[in-house]
């Protein structure tokens, strides 16, 4: 009853109509109905013999209004109409949802029938919590991972990217997280995501065990920029939602980069200059609000704090390079970052995580004195492998030149097994540090 009551109350008693003037490519133009109009605001259009297409206002160009289409324009007819919906596009996810896999409007497309809807509204483009009025990160979360756990250890509420080339293993490494990090609820946003790895990634590489206790939401690489787009901002209203439950959540999308190239298709459309690799202005804009949505809680007025929303979102390197302006965009906004190489997956150790190269920017805080030294102590000899890898492996290294470089040597193999990991092997993150200490005095005894 409360549903309906709160359906009836949203209806706008005043119809607001305009028609369509024009197609251009990814673009409708209306006229009238002007003065109802903003940017964001939602419409549907008339399609002959078909549903009424859903579209969004983008942009304005003299007395008309710019609208992209959430489908495609068949059927869209010169002075069709376009019912203009004031109300802002929302969701109303329940715990009910867990293991369901949705759209970006927030429909079930796993076919397990129809989701309950709940009782309060979340904007899909809500703001980021004020920063003065949200908790600071809270204490370590075991992600399962060795590899993170260790050399780039993290906090709850922080914020992480994954920062990669194609086929090095993103969404392997996705998964490991999902099933393995000792949270409450997981959100997963596939934005951009090939239609054939969806159910791939869903059935084999996330698992029934990992879907359980997780939210998916999709749009695949074919579907129009809007739907990718919003797919994002749907991953963000639904982690929020169970963050006002007063859970801990993990927040994992794949990827901001598509994100980004589906608001340069929609920025490009409306008429926005691009600029450097033909990303608009409001690319730029639009990441930080997407990215600092997640984070810490806010603090409630009874002085209580919301559950945290921990978040790795992961950015596809454009042939390697890890400078472009995406990546360097998102390097900025987040707490740090994890840097995945090729060359470390030829040669077949997986997760390929160069950890020299990767940084947790709540570290050294999260962790204890011990744990610092054993850091230091590996990343050293992970350094001195790297810097003298060449010679060694051409064999132009004597030993006996170098006693960190010997050592290193030595301990190669064992520290080369510790970051190597199947997904379907889980340490916890005490154990992780407890493996790294036999490793690390094995070589001192050795010596």
């Amino acid at each position: 009853m409360r549903n309906l009551v709160a359906a009836v109350e949203a209806i706008d008693p005043l119809v607001v109509t305009g028609k369509v003037a024009g197609v251009s490519g990814l673009l409708i133009e209306s006229r009238g109905g002007l003065s109802r109009l903003a940017v964001g605001a939602r419409a549907e259009i008339e399609r002959r013999g078909q549903a009424p297409l859903p579209a969004e206002v983008v942009g304005f160009r003299e007395a008309k209004a710019l609208l992209m289409p959430f489908g495609p324009v068949e059927g869209v007819a010169p002075g069709a109409d376009i019912k203009i919906i004031s109300a802002a596009a929302s969701v109303r996810p329940t715990t009910a949802w867990l293991g369901r896999i949705i759209d970006s409007f927030g429909e079930p497309i796993d076919g397990a029938g129809p989701l309950t809807p709940g009782l309060v509204p979340y904007p899909l483009r809500a703001p980021p919590p004020p920063a003065h009025s949200r908790g600071r990160v809270g204490d370590r979360l075991d992600l399962g991972v060795r590899a993170m756990d260790v050399f780039t250890t993290t906090s709850r509420g922080q914020r992480l990217g994954i920062f990669a080339g194609s086929g090095v293993g993103k969404s392997v490494l996705l998964s490991m997280l999902a099933r393995q990090a000792t949270c409450d609820v997981v959100v997963v946003g596939l934005i951009g995501e090939r239609g054939r790895e969806v159910r791939e990634f869903i059935e084999e590489t996330l698992g029934e065990e990992g879907l359980k206790r997780a939210v998916v939401v999709v749009a695949t690489s074919d579907e129009p920029a809007l739907k990718r787009r919003q797919a994002a901002y749907m991953t963000m209203a639904v982690a929020e939602f169970f963050r006002d439950q007063g859970m801990e959540v993990l927040c994992l999308m794949d990827s901001v980069t598509r994100f980004a190239m589906a608001q340069r298709e929609i920025g490009l459309a409306a008429g926005e200059p691009p600029t450097t690799k033909g990303y608009t202005p409001t690319v730029f804009t639009e990441l930080p609000k997407l990215l600092e949505r997640a984070g810490p809680g806010p603090i409630r007025p009874d002085g209580t704090e919301a559950g945290p929303i921990t978040a790795l979102f992961t950015v596809l390197v454009d042939g390697g390079d890890h400078d472009e302006p995406i990546a360097d965009a998102v390097r900025g906004i987040l707490d740090g970052h994890i840097v995945m190489d090729r060359k470390i997956a030829e040669r077949g150790r997986f997760p390929a995580i160069d950890v020299l190269k990767s940084v947790s920017r709540t570290m050294p805080g999260n962790q204890s004195p011990p744990e610092r030294e054993l850091n230091r102590r590996a990343r050293q000899c992970l350094s001195a492998y790297s810097n003298m890898e060449e010679l060694i492996r051409i064999g132009a290294y004597r030993t006996g030149a170098d006693p960190i470089v010997d050592r290193a040597i030595a301990l190669n193999p064992a520290l080369e097994g510790f970051l190597t990991q199947d997904k379907d092997d889980v340490t916890r993150l005490n154990d992780s540090f407890d493996r790294l200490e036999t490793i690390l005095n094995q070589g001192m005894v050795d010596q």
